[in-house]
């Protein structure tokens, strides 16, 4: 793949300098039209055969555009913040907003590529590494991003040649670093396992481009002209994220039974057995928090339901059992303006708590299959991508030894009427109540629908959905502190 990246690509000064100020010009003014529009952000991704230029073009790129709308990130030495969290958490912190660009160094291509030549894993993990940035690259693009890969490449003999050149040079030798000299040694791992993750990773979406990194003038001009081309036909382009999803319905209810009519609502708890229960899991609760196996996990309990099917009591339950320094409550509404800038998951990556810590969700990432597809606030498309989307997320959650338990809480049509009546009654409850909870009842099938969908989606083995009787409240405010103390439970037995 690399083989017309090692002839000795050159320009001359001339031509470069002819070239320059028109480039310069129109990449500014494309920079400009993407901060106006602000319809999709720019991921650079920089990876390569060190010495060939990689910090040279950015500094330059730098130079050229304006650097108020370019942010620079760099991942070598991982923080203790970014340590005690799953390892994509450092990249969804840092991905630009619609309208600027990101460039990322040392990106989630140079872990797996320094992971593998220096022997911390096989090709086997190897292998999982490069399906994982494929399934988030195409994440990134279906939500509108504009993703560039630079391979700058350099032939083994170039790079011998430039550290020989730049050793005895006593101003410049201080630009060789470590790396440069380790990378030297293995020289031919590094290119061997980089031609496997290009070969994988090239798609139609987010393809790479190998710029030979010899002559500084051509690889300038070279990375420029593919920034201003790819900016320019994106930004022309008002239909970029626009996909034909699967036609048929995902559910065809042909006997009119759903999940929800199948629970036993008539389950309940005396106000005896409800107190002794509840004093019996809360102090479970506070136990298993404070042993000292939960410093290997975090904890996140997301909770859905009806409207008034109780989640704000049982969410005060399971806090009631804690030290506020060991939880966060994130309670989830519509979009802010910083948020719609995103892509939809970064709203909760966001949140996501270090080990020994416990997030509560307060509605949750399953917004988008839920009230976003019923009420329309996306597309057909958006909410049938979530599914997919979703299971990968958790999957990187409980993988990175996070404890994800998912409530739904269900109520009857007649039982929401009585809470949503007794609300207005009530002064201290009258806020609890809008007129959206009273339309959000003439779609109660279309929700029920929708909640069939999502649990035979994403309750899976890994992060399964409890459904929580929730008519009789003391019931599912213990069920609730059950399943929490079971997962804990479970996740320390495993470890």
């Amino acid at each position: 793949m690399f083989e017309s990246a090692e002839i000795g690509r050159s320009i001359d000064k001339a031509t470069f300098e002819a070239e320059e100020p028109a480039l310069r010009e129109a990449l500014l003014e494309a920079q400009y039209e993407l901060k106006q529009q602000a319809r999709f952000p720019v991921i650079v991704l920089i990876n390569g055969v060190e010495g060939a230029g990689k910090g040279e073009t950015v500094k330059l790129l730098n130079e050229w555009m304006d650097p108020r709308l370019i942010q620079v990130s760099t991942f070598d030495i991982q923080t203790d913040e970014e340590l005690a969290r799953p390892p994509a958490w450092r990249y969804w912190r840092q991905l630009p907003p619609k309208g600027r660009m990101g460039v990322f160094f040392g990106n989630w291509y140079s872990q797996m590529l320094q992971g593998r030549v220096h022997g911390k894993f096989k090709d086997a993990v190897l292998d999982q590494a490069i399906d994982g940035a494929e399934r988030l690259e195409r994440m990134l693009c279906d939500e509108g991003a504009l993703i560039f890969k630079f391979w700058f490449h350099l032939s083994k003999k170039h790079m011998k040649a430039r550290l020989e050149a730049l050793k005895d040079d006593p101003l410049h030798s201080w630009r060789i670093s470590p790396l440069d000299w380790q990378q030297s040694k293995t020289y031919d791992k590094f290119v061997r396992y980089g031609e496997r993750v290009l070969r994988r990773t090239s798609r139609d979406y987010a393809p790479w481009y190998v710029v030979e990194g010899v002559d500084h003038y051509y690889r300038s001009l070279t990375v420029g002209r593919i920034l201003l081309e790819g900016l320019q036909a994106a930004l022309a382009n008002p239909q970029r994220t626009q996909l034909q999803p699967h036609a048929a319905p995902l559910v065809s209810s042909l006997d009119n039974r759903g999940l929800l009519a199948s629970l036993d609502m008539t389950q309940a708890l005396s106000k005896d057995d409800y107190k002794e229960q509840l004093a019996t899991e809360q102090a479970r609760l506070s136990g298993l928090m404070r042993d000292k196996r939960m410093r290997k996990h975090a904890l996140i309990a997301a909770f859905e339901g009806n409207d008034a099917a109780g989640k704000g009591g049982a969410i005060r339950r399971v806090t009631g059992a804690l030290d506020p320094r060991q939880y966060r409550i994130v309670p989830v509404a519509a979009p802010t303006e910083e948020e719609r800038a995103q892509p939809y998951l970064w709203r909760f990556w966001r949140h996501i708590p270090a080990r020994g810590k416990f997030t509560i969700f307060d509605r949750s990432w399953y917004g988008r299959v839920l009230v976003e597809r019923v009420e329309g606030f996306c597309s057909q498309a958006d909410w049938l991508r979530a599914y997919g989307e979703i299971n990968d997320f958790e999957e990187q959650l409980t993988n990175a030894g996070v404890i994800l338990v998912k409530f739904w809480l269900a109520i009857d049509q007649q039982t929401q009427l009585e809470r949503f009546k007794e609300r207005e009654q009530i002064p201290f409850k009258r806020f609890k109540i809008t007129e959206e909870d009273w339309r959000n009842r003439d779609k109660w099938d279309d929700y029920g629908d929708a909640v069939g969908d999502m649990v035979d989606r994403t309750s899976t083995e890994i992060a399964p959905w409890t459904l929580i009787e929730a008519n009789d409240k003391r019931f599912a405010r213990v069920k609730v502190l059950r399943t929490i103390n079971e997962a804990i439970e479970a996740a320390f037995a495993k470890d």
